[in-house]
């Protein structure tokens, strides 16, 4: 199926006649979304409080995609509005008591960098390595961790730039010998890298589908390593003994239901888990497996490089990595230019939506955008770069 064919079905988002290149970010939700919001208001009307069995299907929908996206199909995983309610929890559920220590680098996502910099005036000792070059950076993070440490934090790719991290399993293997926990943020990883759990099987995997899975909000998750069967995480939910509710128990002992279950939270809106079952529905009918969204992901990525290099712009006004072959970037071109939030102000005025991370200027492609849109979005950088 062509881009042009695939755009038929994203006509309220409009995205045959605008230059939406922040893909990264908030890819375009397909028509069919609607249809699961619909669906979830039309079971809220006919069920009113019984809607929950159907509620939780959707949810188990989800969590089984999940499950089959990072190569653990059947695997635990956990359900969460964002990845910071997940994190916090999987934070109160190892030891950084006894373990005051947390590695992890300068190249994570917000949720992280403002979370661990928070613990870090309190208790806990943050060190975070540089991301780059991220060719070494397992090694790297691997050095740092000994049995003063809780866990190691990293990013699966790097948000700003896009490098694909290689070699976690060697943080893997190093977070074994000290009986270290290790999480891994696939968000940036999942719609556009085949993710493999090899040699991270007992690996903590973070991530959500408001990005390249084009799910919308509100459906992240976090998928649990075998180990993890019987944590206690001390920021927990009601929902997180639901499955317990009926059962005795200790008075004086807080109960957890099995599995992923006791990372659960509370009572929540489940709209977002009926727009993403229709969705993941969507991409099945369409044949946007995980190998043809990598295969588009580099085309668009390559067309968006080349055009890029054609403009010959000077470096020190706009430049990008073009010593790392393509293969080892995801989902977007990161383009770095000390007047990256102006221009991307400028290009907003001109109709092409990108967005930008200190000096990183991002150009994110999705698989509805033809490459002539691709082209005329870079032309228009040239126009304004000059």
């Amino acid at each position: 199926m062509s881009a042009a064919d695939l755009a038929a079905h994203y006509r309220r988002f409009g995205v045959a006649d605008r230059l939406l290149l922040t893909g990264h970010s908030h890819q375009a939700w397909p028509d069919v979304a609607l249809e699961g919001q619909i669906e979830a208001f039309d079971d809220a009307a006919l069920a009113v409080d019984e809607k929950w069995g159907r509620a939780f299907a959707k949810a188990d929908r989800l969590r089984a995609a999940y499950g089959e996206l990072v190569g653990d199909p059947g695997g635990d995983v956990a359900l969460g509005a964002n990845t910071h309610e997940l994190v916090v929890r999987f934070l109160s559920a190892i030891d950084i008591t006894g373990r005051p220590k947390l590695i992890t680098t300068d190249g994570e996502f917000h949720t992280l960098r403002r979370q661990l910099g928070r613990l870090a005036e309190e208790f806990v000792r943050i060190v975070r390595v540089p991301a780059e070059p991220a060719d070494t950076l397992a090694e790297r993070l691997a050095s740092e961790v000994d049995d003063k440490t809780a866990a190691v934090l990293v990013s699966a790719v790097l948000f700003e730039t896009a490098r694909i991290v290689p070699g976690l399993a060697a943080v893997a293997a190093a977070c074994e010998r000290h009986g270290v926990e290790l999480l891994v943020d696939a968000y940036h990883a999942l719609g556009v890298v085949p993710f493999d759990l090899d040699g991270l099987a007992d690996a903590w995997i973070v991530g959500g589908g408001y990005k390249y899975l084009q799910l919308g909000e509100g459906n992240c998750f976090l998928r649990l390593p075998g180990h993890a069967q019987h944590t206690r995480p001390v920021i927990t939910g009601w929902y997180a003994e639901f499955a317990a509710l009926a059962d005795e128990r200790d008075p004086t002992l807080v109960a957890y239901g099995p599995g992923a279950t006791r990372f659960a939270g509370a009572t929540y809106d489940p709209t977002s888990h009926y727009r993403a079952a229709r969705v993941l529905d969507f991409f099945a009918e369409q044949g946007l497996t995980a190998a043809r969204l990598r295969e588009i992901s580099l085309h668009q990525n390559g067309l968006l490089a080349s055009a890029f290099d054609e403009l010959g712009l000077p470096d020190e006004v706009v430049t990008r990595d073009r010593d790392t072959p393509r293969s080892a970037f995801a989902g977007f071109l990161s383009l770095r230019a000390p007047r990256a939030q102006e221009f991307q102000r400028v290009l907003a005025e001109r109709g092409v939506l990108t967005d930008s991370r200190g000096e990183h200027l991002r150009f994110g492609p999705a698989p509805y955008l033809r490459d002539d849109q691709l082209r005329a979005a870079v032309a228009a950088l040239g126009e304004i770069a000059s």
